[in-house]
């Protein structure tokens, strides 16, 4: 990680991990579970359909796209927050988690969701932000009222008289300060992320409780699991020892996976999840392999998924190594090729667009590297978290104004840019390539004003490509990725081999090319991956040359049924296939 609030900052948004040890192997094989089969289809509501003219997102405009979501073939929806929030981080900042924004709409608007899409055979996990809540929260005003407000320790404190605190680095804040002074009991108090999110005191057993208590009024709603949001972090050491000076560089050691963290996890579990069928998943890993396993080692009975951010984290304005990418994704698949259970994903709310950072935005290879993308992530061993839009192809919407931004923290780390004589230039063209914005425009419906997703003014820009890539059009094209990502729903819904067969990496120096092996007692599959806009050749060093084998998907058109599977298979920019052996 580079110093300065950008780097700091972009790190940040695609994830900043340090898995360092090495695979370790455990002997129990893997257990089937509905949440290993499906498929996670992530809505971010703000930004997916408006039904009401403000330019937002809300929950009837999901309602009445719930057949279009079903269509898709998906199993799961993971909902961003909608929760009550002054939405100073798009609503990872709860001030009621009982309660519904109303910009998004009511309760009696939750549950007809949560109902259309259950009676669509869909099920739905919810984000829990609970390493922090909003300083809007009542818990957090009655915290700050007084030193012996039965609240105070709700939160982490550290009186002035004291002196300053050790410092911490606070993702969010503009002067990277996690301390921040309160004039009202003359004390600090720690916020890892904005100061508009003071952590919450886990150590206190009545924070835990009030957890475990939001948990089961959702859980008894009937939503099908929790995503938790930044968990990792939330066991400190509260007598706040002095950090080694630059820790700031590295503070995922320092933040991530301390004290207590499993013993949370523990009594979360025995509290909540062994009491609903739910899919539980934490943000992060940890920093090693064995943290990550031990987040989801099934005797421990902690969580179901590790969702960890190595991969996404390769991704720079100037280029990724494919090399590196192939290892990093072939070591966490050892890593739990017997036990435990990931995520693949490459995009969320908290990246930019999959193709702009992976692929290739340019209009001759927007769609086939989409295609290419989508092959990788429904073909690879885990559950595939898949953002929405992805599957339309969306692109980075290439802002060029710093007005173009609602992010918070994106025109907090400009303000400081600005106040520390950064280069402004260079800042608004990394901005352009990794800011959550990129990621977060809506949704495109159609050709007409606004692409369909509202009648008001949006909250945030179209795509200016908005009438070429967009749903009314990708129905009508056989070739879109739209019906290409719902091609490879089907062909991994018929295929339980690509949900549990052993993954085998295939020509691993090649610079240009991803193939592996999917194969079990029930069938063997090679998926084939150009990652480059210029011709390639899969080195076939392992498979026997075959007259006829039969090519189950393919991203280019004019591919026959069957291909000969030979010592060299040349491939096409982005060329992306799936081929039964």
């Amino acid at each position: 990680m580079k110093p300065g609030i950008l780097a700091i900052f972009l790190c940040f948004i695609v994830g900043v991990e340090n898995i360092g040890a090495q695979p370790i192997q455990q002997k129990s094989a893997a257990t089937q579970h509905w949440w290993k089969e499906a498929v996670v289809y992530q809505i971010y509501p703000r930004s997916f359909k408006d039904s009401n003219g403000d330019g937002v997102g809300d929950l009837k405009g999901i309602i009445s796209e719930l057949d279009y979501i079903k269509s898709l073939g998906v199993d799961v929806v993971w909902l961003n927050p909608v929760y009550q929030s002054p939405n100073f981080d798009n609503g990872y900042d709860v001030s009621d988690y009982r309660k519904i924004l109303p910009e998004f709409g009511t309760m009696a608007d939750f549950d007809s969701l949560l109902n259309g899409m259950h009676r669509r055979g869909i099920k739905l996990v919810m984000d829990l932000v609970v390493n922090h809540s909003s300083s809007e929260h009542e818990w957090f005003k009655q915290s700050r009222s007084s030193r012996i407000n039965p609240y105070r320790n709700y939160y982490h404190w550290w009186n002035a008289e004291n002196g300053k605190p050790p410092y911490r680095f606070s993702l969010f804040d503009i002067n990277h300060d996690a301390w921040q002074y309160d004039t009202l009991t003359n004390a600090y108090y720690l916020h890892y992320f904005s100061d508009k999110q003071p952590d919450l005191n886990w150590g206190n057993p009545k924070v835990r409780n009030e957890v475990y208590s939001i948990m089961r009024f959702w859980a008894d709603k009937g939503i099908d699991g929790f995503r938790l949001d930044a968990f990792q972090f939330v066991a400190k050491d509260t007598t706040f020892p002095m950090f080694p000076k630059g820790f700031e560089k590295n503070f995922m050691l320092y933040y991530a996976m301390q004290g207590n963290l499993h013993g949370y996890l523990q009594q979360m579990n025995q509290q909540i999840f062994s009491k609903y069928d739910v899919m539980s998943v934490a943000e992060g890993a940890g920093n090693t392999f064995e943290d990550a396993h031990n987040l989801v080692d099934s005797n421990r009975h902690e969580l179901n998924i590790a969702y960890a951010f190595n991969g996404v984290d390769l991704a720079k304005p100037n280029g990724y190594s494919l090399l590196q990418f192939k290892s990093i994704f072939s070591q966490w698949d050892s890593a739990f090729e017997h036990s435990g259970w990931l995520a693949v994903f490459l995009a969320n709310h908290d990246q930019a667009r999959m193709v702009s950072r992976f692929g290739n935005d340019a209009p001759q290879f927007r769609t086939l590297s989409s295609q290419m993308l989508s092959t990788f992530l429904l073909t690879m061993r885990g559950t595939p978290f898949y953002y929405n839009g992805d599957e339309l192809g969306m692109v980075n919407p290439n802002f060029t104004s710093i007005h173009d931004y609602r992010d918070e923290v994106i025109l907090d780390a400009y303000k400081h840019t600005q106040l520390t004589g950064g280069n402004i230039k260079a800042f608004l063209k990394n901005l352009a390539f990794g800011a959550r914005d990129n990621g977060r425009t809506p949704f495109p419906w159609d050709s007409s004003l606004n692409a369909g997703f509202t009648t008001g003014l949006p909250w945030i820009g179209i795509n200016a490509n908005y009438k070429t890539v967009n749903v009314a059009v990708e129905e009508n094209d056989p070739n879109s990725c739209l019906n290409y990502f719902r091609k490879l729903m089907q062909l991994r819904k018929n295929n339980p081999t690509l949900v549990y067969g052993k993954y085998t990496l295939l020509d691993k120096n090649n610079p240009q090319v991803y193939a592996y092996l999917r194969e079990d007692a029930a069938g063997k599959f090679l998926v084939v991956l150009n990652f480059s806009a210029k011709d390639a050749v899969f080195n076939n060093l392992t498979l026997m040359a075959k007259a006829n084998v039969v090519l189950v998907l393919a991203n280019y058109i004019n591919k026959p049924s069957t291909i000969a599977l030979r010592n060299k298979i040349p491939l096409r920019p982005y060329e992306a296939m799936v081929i039964k052996l």
